[in-house]
């Protein structure tokens, strides 16, 4: 079994002070007070602005991110991580444009670069992540703010961190090598 984790530095270029974690960790900010790079080794990672899992997200695949600010726009301020599981099964996850899994349903198994172009809406105000894990993006084609899912249901959008309920693309999280 690979064994992930990803260390956190204070500084750019892997220097100062760090902190290794092979888990999820809901409170960072007593082991560092910025991050500036960061290493993730074997699995991926999302990190948070936040403790619990709160604020903006990142999604880090395995490699090193030696100036986090300029190579992906990363805050110095990481206050939670959550490890993703690896995963080799089948993806599978149900939209809805009511809360409580309400209203019509969408079943996706593949990546959607824009959900308005394929559905003719972008309100998701629920889902079901039946098999896999995502990412849920605001505008299409994979930009803007992102939002991790991995099994259960998110009864409503601020369940998975939204403000809105506007999703313009989603993915599946296939790379974790």
């Amino acid at each position: 079994m690979t064994i992930g984790k990803i260390i956190f530095y204070e500084d750019r270029n892997f220097q100062g002070r760090y902190h290794e974690c092979i888990s999820d960790c809901a409170d960072l900010h007593p082991y560092f007070t910025q991050c500036n790079s960061i290493r993730v080794e074997n699995v991926c990672f999302m990190v948070f602005e936040h403790p619990n899992y709160m604020g903006q997200q990142y999604f880090l695949q395995k490699g090193e991110y030696s100036d986090c600010q300029r190579m992906i726009g990363l805050s110095n301020c990481i206050r939670s991580c959550r490890m993703i599981p690896m995963y080799t099964g089948s993806y599978r996850m149900r939209l809805y444009d009511r809360a409580d899994m309400g209203g019509q349903m969408i079943e996706l198994t593949e990546d959607c670069p824009n959900i308005m172009d394929r559905f003719h809406t972008s309100d998701i105000h629920s889902c079901h992540v039946m098999d896999g894990h995502w990412l849920l993006y605001e505008q299409p084609n994979y930009r803007g703010q992102m939002y991790y899912l991995g099994p259960g249901e998110y009864r409503k959008y601020s369940d998975w961190g939204g403000t809105a309920p506007r999703i313009g693309s989603l993915r599946r999280i296939t790379t974790f090598n």
